[in-house]
């Protein structure tokens, strides 16, 4: 009877909450616009109040599947009871942050309106209520219906859409409070939609329809600039596109053949450099006609697969702790040297700590990329156009980075990575392919390297540091292919996204921003070792007992069938 009453009572609590949850948002939070997003209005959310309307919509949608809805249950193939949590968590967060912030940037939690407290206290009620409900989850969920192809493109095309939706929104924040109540609210969902089984679904769906999921990924990242009418955040999606493309020729190294590399931003130097050097820029040594893009990216991803040669061939025979000394004494190297380089210490060929400034924009077929351009009757300014061809330089390392690893090259990284005793005696040469993968990584961080010089209009030693408090230096791009998922595409590239935005975002956490970087690494090894977008090797080899029993209740269930 106690049960019975408790479910009930869960039950009410749940739908209660998920109304009033839906409700508040439409009611004024605070009386003032002082407070970022102006929550002073009746009838129309804004601000922090977006993020909680919609996780209190995805909170309804799955409670309706947890209450056993007709026709609900379909969307929670996994069990809808662990979705309903997470999502009541990210509605939770979301508003309590706000509420919070409301309080302390206004100086008394007298400054928050009735709205405010409804708010709070229906995500309250749906999270005590969701956790209250029993657990429905079931062992393994049952294969989904195949749609028509149609469809099923169709299907990717909107997860896609609403997914760059999700970034834009943090990207344009104006402010660390909304930022900060997004943040973990974003997280929250994404892990309702992975409870739910709707992930592994999409999942399955990707992998049959690839071309698609290409062009629809191209199509949704395209879709950023034409809602920009400045260059404000467009500045900031350029430098994570850098970050990211660095990230993702890093991931080559480090995700497939698993080898630990600690000085990767110097080949991001030398590209750079390189390219710097051929501009035409008045601060450039050399008194040379301006070279075109492509000769220039030739020559950065050239200059930076010799570098990535003349320091792999000597050193890739040692391995873990040695081999990552070798590499940050050779990113050192390259800072020390380049600013070294200033006539004075040495030849006069980088202006030394000055570096190269001045450095033009990029003109591609005619195409001024610092003119201001209108497309379909919106105004590209300089970011924008920039960011069209950072695209383009993803797309080309993201082709080069499947194809590599679909190839025997590519499993020939994968068997040196899990054993290389074992690969070395079925074979594989060690040496030469690790040398290989090297190169590559080194060569494509050699091209992203000359578009942020000409992004950046300099290339100067303090952008090449092992650590420092923003990206893109050693530390963090390793830290953004771990936590984003090493040996996956779309791993490096949601590390680089977090890593580049939190420390924007935070700037008043400057003078911590090391010790909550460091905080955040210990808290995901411990927890999420695998990364946040972990390919199916990592999860199984990080959480192999729930990979036994996964199995043990696949095979009992054929047997009773």
């Amino acid at each position: 009877m106690t049960s019975t009453i408790g479910a009930r009572a869960a039950k009410t609590m749940t739908v209660a909450g998920a109304a009033l949850t839906l409700v508040s948002p439409f009611l004024a939070w605070t009386w003032t616009s002082a407070y970022p997003g102006d929550l002073t209005l009746y009838g129309y959310p804004g601000g922090s109040q977006v993020v909680t309307l919609v996780a209190g919509l995805l909170a309804a949608v799955v409670a309706a599947a947890a209450l056993d809805v007709p026709g609900a249950r379909s969307l929670t193939p996994a069990g809808a009871v662990r979705a309903l949590r997470a999502a009541a968590l990210a509605a939770l967060t979301a508003t309590w942050i706000t509420v919070g912030a409301i309080a302390v940037t206004l100086g008394g939690v007298v400054h928050v309106e009735p709205g405010g407290w409804l708010a709070a206290g229906a995500v309250l009620l749906l999270a005590v209520g969701a956790h209250a409900l029993p657990d429905d989850t079931v062992g393994t969920p049952p294969p989904g219906r195949r749609l028509p192809r149609a469809a099923e493109v169709a299907l990717i095309t909107v997860v896609f859409l609403a997914a760059m939706f999700v970034l834009t929104y943090g990207i344009t924040t104006e402010s660390a409070e909304e930022f900060l109540a997004f943040l973990p609210a974003a997280g929250y969902g994404v892990r309702a939609l992975w409870a739910a089984g709707l992930t592994a679904r999409l999942s399955a769906v990707n992998a049959r329809n690839r071309v698609a999921v290409a062009v629809a990924s191209l199509a949704a990242a395209l879709v950023f600039p034409f809602t920009q009418t400045g260059d404000q955040y467009t500045a900031i999606a350029d430098n994570i596109l850098v970050f990211a493309a660095v990230a993702l020729g890093l991931n080559i190294v480090v995700g497939l053949v698993g080898l630990l590399d600690l000085g990767y931003v110097a080949f991001l130097g030398t590209g750079a450099y390189a390219a710097a050097l051929v501009s035409g820029s008045t601060f450039s040594t050399f008194d040379i006609e301006p070279w075109p893009f492509w000769a220039s990216a030739l020559l950065g991803m050239t200059v930076s697969l010799v570098a990535g040669l003349v320091i792999g061939a000597p050193t890739l025979r040692l391995h873990g702790d040695y081999l990552a000394i070798v590499t940050l004494g050779f990113g050192e190297i390259f800072r020390i040297t380049v600013n070294n380089l200033d006539g004075t210490s040495g030849p006069d060929l980088t202006n030394g700590p000055n570096g190269i400034n001045s450095v033009p924009n990029l003109r591609l077929f005619g195409f001024d990329f610092g003119e201001p351009h209108t497309v379909l009757g919106v105004a590209f300014g300089r970011f924008a156009n920039y960011y069209l061809l950072l695209l383009a330089v993803i797309g080309l390392i993201v082709f080069v980075y499947a194809r590599a690893g679909d190839s025997r090259i590519g499993r020939a990284w994968i068997a040196l990575r899990e054993d290389e005793k074992a690969a070395t005696a079925m074979g594989i040469e060690g040496f030469r392919f690790k040398l290989l993968a090297f190169g590559l990584g080194a060569s494509l961080a050699g091209l992203a390297g000359t578009v942020m010089a000409h992004l950046q209009t300099n290339a100067v030693p303090d952008n090449y540091k092992f650590a420092d408090t923003a990206p893109p230096n050693s530390a963090f791009l390793l830290a953004a292919v771990v936590l984003g998922g090493m040996g996956t595409i779309s791993g490096p590239l949601v590390g680089a996204a977090l890593l580049y935005l939190i420390p924007a975002k935070f700037e008043f956490f400057s003078r911590y921003q090391m010790m909550l970087f460091g905080l955040a690494l210990i808290l995901m090894m411990r927890f999420r070792p695998e990364g946040l977008v972990p390919d199916r090797r990592h999860r199984l080899e990080f959480h192999d007992d729930h990979a036994v029993g996964a199995e043990a209740r696949r095979t009992a269930a054929e047997a009773t069938v």
